[in-house]
């Protein structure tokens, strides 16, 4: 056996990204982009044509996935761009319970009963609303 000590430095994560690079050029409308550190869906691209210092840019408008706030952002089109994870899931609504949680079914027939109603009050209305009037 060697006295030396071995060292290694690992620059990986154990954990999974939330993020992927993607070059802005190919990045299309209904498409998502991190823009400003905050996930978006892409509803406008604009690419501009290459200039005197030889990058085309793209012009990047989308809506925040969860404050509904517009953000912008031009990038290179060269360039890497942070893009979100996202998966959506479809549930349906079985009940609302009166401590304000509500009682889902997924796609596998299995029932998801940890999620609380919003707190927004035309949100909830409209919940509740869809709720009572939906397939019984």
């Amino acid at each position: 056996m060697s006295d030396e000590e071995h060292h290694f430095e690992s620059k990986a994560d154990a954990g999974a990204s939330k993020t992927y690079p993607q070059q802005a050029g190919t990045i299309r409308k209904n498409g998502y982009i991190v823009i400003k550190g905050r996930p978006c869906k892409v509803v406008e691209v604009s690419t501009s044509k290459t200039g005197k210092h030889g990058h085309a840019k793209c012009h990047f408008v989308g809506i925040d996935i969860f404050t509904a706030k517009k953000l912008e952002d031009i990038v290179p089109s060269s360039h890497n761009c942070d893009v979100p994870h996202v998966n959506r899931t479809d549930y349906q609504l079985i009940d609302i319970s009166e401590d304000g949680f509500v009682s889902l079914l997924t796609d596998s027939g299995d029932t998801k009963d940890d999620l609380r109603l919003p707190t927004d009050e035309n949100l909830l209305k409209q919940i509740c609303a869809l709720k009572d009037i939906g397939p019984k």
